[in-house]
């Protein structure tokens, strides 16, 4: 009989990437450049929003505020600096004034007003020696953010008597997109050299270490250009920059390692080039396939919400995780198949190395586990309830400080301390009256009369919470009151304040908008749609890996485990970001609750991750317990043939994950380090200690399945082995004779 591996029984895929290589490697050349060329300026088109839902009260009231009294939505903040006189010094307030006259002459610049034109006491600040231009920049986010780089150069600095500093929501938005893109740039300047000489002490060989970088590179320039693509027809958030860096190279190393490692183990056994890639795309192939796809689905979850910032991360992380997978499954090939053996070239490791080894910590190439692995496997399987129950209460543990989460929304305080629009903003915080920016404001529309609003304006100042109610400011068929709400602008109090405002009843339609019926807003749609996101996100993942495994309770015990690798993460974000525990450390200021998207964001990505590395290990278990039917040894395999693999890769993913952490803005550095700590947490936990214990706890029952199952299994499951398997093991005994049954006893022998 011939070898299963032979290359007549080749795939057709194998035969198309191995085919022509260097054409392959040519176009692949083409459209790397001009995916250069077409994501080039992708950041300028991007937003530093979007955690409102666009469909909400607050949303619609805001665009009508906006449209109908510019005034009461400024987005633009000149801070005037009096110096050691009172603003109300008549040079002063001569300045001030020519100041807001050039500003309403500015195209784009609308509802100019000032305290020195309105005497309002919450545009002068207590001491007296400062108070501020207000305006609002009309257009979205982008024009918004030209218009403010043309004129902000004319008013920033010294003018006569007075300093003038630039803040307000369009300036905050600016400096953070600017900030963001800077970081991005130092945080992929660290993360390339030190993953680089992380794949060598991985590979040992330099030729292999590139690989991965370059599987990574082309999932980054091909994701920017889809991102810019995308601008054209929706709004996408200049956060999503960072995880498409992250993930590019994260998935791309996965992804390239694993496939790599295996040709290299095919390579070892004797096989030529042809014949090792058509193994390794069947068995490891198989498995990034199944990997890319299962991360997809975790961030496509985030597709249902309505914000443009969860959805940004979806569109960014759906494309360069198929990017990525792309890359290894037609790159990765064409450039194996012209390497062949010179994959293990430029071994930059021989000079420190007393002896023969392959890849630090996964196993030498010459077919044998790894034997720290298996040892650890077997120690944790004899004493499986102890390391179950230990691994999963310090994993509950550490997830507790969650519990005492308050969700708040993102300000000006993400910004490093130097920022000129934080300080602007930490000036009218600590030095104004009534909090500027955080009232509530309530639109009013429809036919009324002076009378209708001025007792709609006395409902409004009896209900408890309430400090001041300015107005009401009529329009031609709209009025709107500003209500300032005591204690926390983003208080439980103020967010009561919206609810009890609602309700007031009027003989007019009212709506409510303002910073905390912001937050109200955003909690309830992610509250409403969160339930469908997991559901997606689990239902998906069981589909999946009964696929790929065709067990039941494998796909069960990958999401529990999935989740509970999650805990230490979301504990340790309440933990230093809500609770201020190393923030000095960190470098960031603690507002005293987690941006309302952000759990949901770092829950989706993780999870998805934490599925790559557990599809990674469950596969090679499937596949050799279909190939002796021995539940244990096959655990054993699994991990002394993954362990390393898994933790060399989440290492590496953690790397890049704390490059992006290192960023001067909070919210990303709360996600890069959040993630960061997941994986290693997954890695070096879940998949070492709790997979072990569970599987051997569960014993040969971790591969029942009811009959129809198995027959569904039989008929539209994919296995490592390239063809379906029953659940249970049966049909070990169909392994193809010949020289790869030969080779891999030999390959096994010793597990």
């Amino acid at each position: 009989m011939s070898d299963v591996n032979s290359p007549e029984r080749a795939g057709g895929w194998t035969r198309f990437v191995t085919a022509r290589p260097r054409l392959a490697l040519f176009a692949a050349l083409v459209v790397t450049a001009l995916a250069v060329f077409a994501g080039s300026g992708v950041a300028d088109r991007m937003g530093s929003g979007g955690w409102e839902a666009p469909d909400a009260e607050s949303t619609y009231t805001t665009r009508v505020l906006e449209r109908e009294f510019p005034a009461s939505q400024p987005n633009l903040l000149l801070l005037v600096d009096s110096g050691p006189v009172s603003v109300d010094d008549p040079a002063v307030a001569a300045e001030a004034q020519r100041l807001a006259q050039r500003l309403s002459a500015e195209p784009g610049v609308a509802g100019v007003g000032s305290y020195w034109s309105t005497k309002s006491p919450a545009l002068r600040s207590t001491d007296g020696h400062e108070a501020v231009v207000a305006a609002r920049i009309e257009g979205d986010e982008k024009r918004a953010g030209e218009i403010l780089d043309r004129i902000a150069p004319a008013y920033r600095g010294t003018h006569g008597p007075v300093d003038v500093s630039i803040g307000g929501r369009v300036a905050v938005q600016y400096e953070m997109q600017s900030i963001i893109e800077e970081d991005l740039l130092r945080a992929e300047l660290i993360a390339l050299p030190v993953t680089l000489v992380l794949l060598i002490m991985v590979f040992g060989s330099a030729v292999a270490a590139l690989l991965p970088l370059a599987v990574g590179i082309v999932a980054i320039l091909g994701t920017n250009a889809v991102l810019r693509g995308i601008t054209e027809f929706t709004d996408v958030s200049v956060f999503a920059l960072n995880l498409t860096t992250a993930l590019g190279l994260g998935l791309a190393i996965d992804y390239a390692l694993f496939i790599v490692r295996r040709f290299r183990e095919e390579l070892s056994a004797g096989t030529d080039t042809r014949t090792a890639i058509g193994a390794t795309l069947r068995t490891a192939g198989r498995t990034v396939l199944f990997s890319a796809l299962t991360v997809a689905v975790s961030l496509a979850a985030m597709l249902v919400f309505p914000q443009y910032f969860l959805r940004s991360f979806a569109y960014a992380g759906i494309a360069v995780v198929l990017l990525a997978a792309a890359a290894a499954l037609v790159l990765l090939p064409a450039a194996l198949m012209l390497l062949g053996p010179r994959v293990n070239a430029l071994d930059l490791r021989r000079l420190f190395r007393r002896r023969k080894g392959d890849v630090v910590g996964a196993g030498p190439v010459d077919g044998s586990p790894g034997k720290g692995w298996a040892r650890l496997s077997l120690l944790v399987m004899r004493r499986a309830p102890v390391f179950a129950v230990i691994t999963t209460v310090g994993l509950v543990l550490l997830g507790l400080p969650f519990l005492g989460v308050r969700f708040g929304t993102a300000d000006d305080r993400q910004l490093p301390p130097t920022a000129e629009s934080r300080v602007v903003q930490e000036h009218l915080r600590e030095g104004f009256p009534g909090s500027p920016g955080g009232g509530i404001e309530v639109l009013a529309e429809g036919p009324a009369g002076a009378a209708d609003h001025a007792r709609f304006r006395e409902l409004i100042a009896a209900l408890p919470g309430v400090e001041r109610v300015d107005g009401p400011v009529s329009g031609e068929d709209a009025a709107y009151f500003d209500v300032l709400p005591e204690g926390e602008p983003l208080g439980q109090g103020a967010q009561d304040l919206v609810h009890d405002l609602r309700a007031v009843p009027a003989p007019f339609d009212t709506s409510v908008t303002g910073t905390a019926a912001v937050l109200v807003d955003s909690k309830e749609a992610i509250a409403d749609r969160l339930p469908w996101a997991v559901g997606i996100i689990v239902v998906v993942t069981l589909m999946l890996v009964f696929l790929l495994t065709g067990s039941v309770l494998i796909p069960l015990q990958a999401v529990v485990l999935n989740a509970l690798s999650l805990t230490a993460m979301f504990g340790a974000v309440v933990w230093v970001f809500q609770d201020g525990n190393l923030s000095g450390l960190l470098s960031f200021t603690s507002t005293g609750d987690i941006e309302t998207t952000l759990p949901v964001l770092m829950f989706c990505v993780a999870f998805g991750l934490s599925m790559d590395y557990g599809v990674f290990l469950i596969s090679r278990i499937k596949e050799e317990y279909d190939r002796t039917g021995d539940h244990d040894h096959a655990v054993t395999f699994g991990l002394s043939r993954t362990g390393g693999l898994i933790t060399a890769a989440a290492v590496i993913l953690a790397v890049v994950m704390v490059a992006i952490g290192a960023s001067r803005v909070t919210n990303t550095k709360m996600l890069g380090l959040g993630i960061a700590l997941a994986v290693l947490m997954d890695a070096m936990v879940v998949r070492s200690l709790l997979v072990p214990a569970a599987m051997k706890l569960m014993g040969r029952a971790t591969w029942w399945a009811p009959r129809p199952l198995r027959v569904l299994h039989q008929r539209f499951g994919l296995s490592e082995s390239g063809r379906a398997r029953p659940a249970g093991g049966q049909g070990a005994e169909e392994e193809a004779p010949g020289a790869d049954g030969m080779r891999r006893d030999k390959i096994t022998a010793g597990a």
